[in-house]
């Protein structure tokens, strides 16, 4: 089922800003909290939890269900109502990744010189499905949508594949690691499960020169509503002194652009600690 980050959609993104109904935005906590909470909430509970006075908890709580947005239950607690499907539903309708990340990425402007991709997952590939190539780089690093690259090679696929446990990993790669693209490229099942518990550690991938010779790129995973993978952000760049000296801030670029694009997409970013974080 899928459930929509209902505070998301009723409150400015500007959280410095007032709410323009109080009554509104309780009730999003509402919906919010009854749609992360693992079991079904009272009154008392809703009410200790947001902190609201009980009284304004059942008014709130009598017009959600009205409007469908809750169900009462027989034992008085509540779950969310039929209502939201139907918005959920339309928000599946309306969304594109790939359109969303033609909507943020000329607003990130922080790495001149940098290529942007975005991908899905295919069995052991990666499919481009979006590329804003920087004019800097070199024709033969150029990337296409339509492109599939091994994902045991690149930052997007790796990212993916951290979501994934060692078992699964072996039974995907089955029939052994694609055919070497550089030196660098990884050459075995052990090396690339020590590679993806870096990645699952620290919440960002690496292909240092495994896909071209003289590149470096840096990815993370963009999640769905279920806070699943859905597509690969990388950010890639040539190896040189200056345009990767400062790796933290590249690094804390993709995972930015991975979260708002996340986001966008109706992930709970929180509950995953950051996108591109495998949830463990």
């Amino acid at each position: 089922m899928l459930i929509i980050e209902f505070a998301d959609l009723f409150m400015a993104p500007d959280d410095h800003k007032p709410p323009q109904s109080p009554a509104l935005e309780r009730g999003a906590r509402i919906l919010d909290l009854v749609a992360r909470s693992k079991g079904f909430l009272s009154l008392s509970d809703l009410s200790r939890e947001l902190r609201i006075a009980r009284s304004s908890v059942h008014a709130l709580c009598h017009t959600l269900v009205d409007l469908e947005l809750l169900i009462r239950r027989t034992d008085q607690t509540f779950q969310l109502g039929p209502h939201v499907m139907r918005w959920s539903n339309a928000f599946t309708r309306q969304s594109d990744v790939a359109t969303e990340f033609a909507a943020i990425w000329d607003q990130e402007t922080e790495l001149p010189g940098a290529t942007i991709t975005l991908t899905v997952q295919d069995g052991t590939e990666v499919v481009y499905i979006a590329a804003r190539n920087s004019k800097g780089i070199r024709p033969s690093m150029e990337f296409r949508v339509g492109m599939r690259l091994p994902a045991a090679f690149t930052a997007t696929g790796k990212a993916f594949l951290s979501h994934l446990s060692d078992y699964e990993i072996r039974r995907l790669f089955v029939q052994g690691i694609p055919e070497a693209r550089t030196s660098r490229s990884v050459r075995t099942i052990d090396d690339l499960l020590l590679e993806l518990r870096d990645v699952r550690r620290d919440g960002f991938s690496c292909d240092e020169e495994q896909v071209a010779e003289g590149m470096v790129c840096f990815g993370a995973t963009v999640l769905d509503s279920r806070n699943r993978p859905i597509a690969g952000i990388a950010v890639s760049l040539s190896m040189d002194a200056e345009a990767i000296g400062d790796r933290t801030s590249i690094i804390a670029n993709v995972r930015r652009m991975a979260s708002r694009l996340s986001h966008r997409m109706g992930a709970d970013v929180s509950a995953s600690g950051e996108a591109g974080t495998p949830a463990r």
